[in-house]
């Protein structure tokens, strides 16, 4: 088999590989530059216990639904992950506990709440669907929701790019000047959760957060500005999805693990090829906090 067949024969030959590459490249596109700026506000962490505190919401539209709908899943995941943004918000606001504190509390108990809802009314493999998702089963439907929902996020990140980077960089500059930090905080709360749920199908709760920060931190490897990071996560999220695929076609691997497997390994390669990684030793720990 020539390089050239092995590369274009999966997608030429079944259609479950062509949507599951067409998935891959909206997650990418969408997440990655999210990504990066969870990162840039030190949230890297939070993005992990949203990936899970989406899974109640998701469970409760599973059983509505009868099944992988991506549509009422995605709805309860919304609904459930805001719930645990606001109330993270709320107890760390009217507490002296950190927000990563509370988010860290709310989303285990979204976790164990999600996997006790399947388990009880599904079977072993529902749960499985739910906690590692289905890429390979991605049907029309559910790629028309994860596009827009991809638009969407470009979108209103071009719409409050200023202010959003402006509050990431100096809140205390925003609450001073009178501005709605606040809100921005909230609306940027809203694209990771729908970014989340967009990859929710596809790679379960479990592993969706990894499209959305290993590519970034592998971007933030190779450039210190903003729009070419954002660039280059979406371009290392593609990427990985389309090595990933062909893997997980050729060497009989589950495709979800297979493409987050792959981005870790340009993360790695970035740690030791990149200008800020490993080898530049101080200089890229002070970078990184700048």
């Amino acid at each position: 088999m020539s390089l050239l067949s092995a590369l274009w024969d999966p997608f030429a030959s079944f259609g479950f590989m062509r949507r599951a590459l067409v998935a891959s490249i909206t997650l990418g596109m969408g997440a990655g530059p999210v990504g990066v700026m969870l990162q840039l506000r030190r949230m890297s962490l939070i993005g992990d216990a949203m990936s899970h505190a989406i899974l109640p919401g998701a469970a409760v539209g599973f059983l509505l639904a009868g099944g992988l709908s991506l549509t009422a899943m995605g709805l309860g995941g919304i609904v459930a992950g805001l719930g645990v943004a606001l109330l993270a918000g709320l107890v760390s606001r009217r507490t002296h506990l950190a927000e990563d504190a509370s988010f860290a509390s709310f989303y285990l108990t979204s976790l164990a709440l999600g996997v006790l809802i399947v388990s009880a009314r599904g079977s072993n493999i529902d749960l499985l669907h739910v906690l590692f998702g289905t890429i390979l089963a991605i049907d029309g439907p559910a790629l028309y929701l994860m596009g827009g929902i991809t638009t969407l996020s470009l979108c209103l990140l071009s719409i409050i790019w200023r202010p959003l980077v402006m509050e990431c960089v100096d809140p205390g500059f925003m609450r001073m000047t009178g501005s709605r930090g606040g809100v921005y905080h909230m609306v940027f709360l809203f694209l990771v959760v729908i970014n989340l749920v967009a990859g929710f199908e596809a790679l379960g709760t479990l592993m969706s957060v990894g499209m959305m920060m290993v590519p970034a931190a592998t971007a933030r490897l190779w450039t210190r500005r903003l729009l070419p990071m954002m660039a280059l996560s979406a371009a290392v999220g593609m990427a990985a999805g389309l090595t990933g695929l062909l893997v997980s076609y050729h060497f009989s691997l589950a495709a979800g693990p297979s493409i987050i497997l792959t981005c870790s390994i340009l993360y790695v390669v970035s740690l030791l090829a990149s200008p800020t990684g490993l080898r530049a030793g101080r200089g890229a720990s002070s970078w990184q906090g700048s």
